[in-house]
C-alpha cells in the first residue's frame, strides 16, 4: 500500500530454499532452533533452512538473506507485503515471500542484497540488523 513505512530486520543467517517430493517425510536436518520453513503440497516439501544445514544431494537455491517485518502484524492489515514487494518488483528484484501468524518473512539473493535495502530504504522503510536465530 503506498504511503505504508514499516521497519523491517535484516537476519544475519544466510538461507537455501530446498525442494523435496510431494511424499517426502519431514527432514530433520531441517529442525532447530533457527527460522525454518516447511509447507507441503502434493508436488513438494519446500524447506526454507540455514544453507549450511542442507545436505549436498537435496535439490536448492542457497544464498538468500531474510528480512523480517517487525510484527506482530494484525490480520485486518491490508497491503503489507505489497509495501515492501511493489518496489522491489519496479526494482527488478526478485523475492520469496513467506507469512506466519506473526508477520511476513521476504528473503532475497545475497547478490541482490544491497540494491534491495536501498529500493526498501528509498521507499521509507526503515531497515534494521536483526539476529540470526527467532
Amino acid at each position: 500500500m503506498p504511503g505504508t513505512q514499516l521497519t523491517l530486520k535484516l537476519l544475519s543467517d544466510v538461507f537455501a530454499i530446498c525442494r523435496l517430493a510431494g511424499d517426502a517425510p519431514w527432514p530433520e536436518w531441517a529442525l532447530g532452533e533457527t527460522f525454518v520453513a516447511l509447507t507441503r503440497t502434493g508436488d513438494e516439501l519446500s524447506v526454507v533452512v540455514a544453507h549450511d544445514r542442507v545436505p549436498p544431494d537435496i535439490t536448492h537455491q542457497a544464498a538468500f538473506r531474510a528480512l523480517v517485518v517487525d510484527g506482530p502484524l494484525d490480520f485486518s492489515s491490508v497491503g503489507i507485503l505489497a509495501a515492501i514487494l511493489d518496489p522491489l518488483a519496479e526494482a527488478r528484484v526478485s523475492i520469496f515471500a513467506i507469512s506466519t501468524y506473526d508477520t511476513d518473512y521476504v528473503l532475497i539473493g545475497e547478490n541482490d542484497l544491497d540494491r534491495a535495502l536501498s529500493v526498501l530504504r528509498g521507499a521509507g522503510h526503515e531497515v534494521r540488523s536483526g539476529p540470526g536465530s527467532i
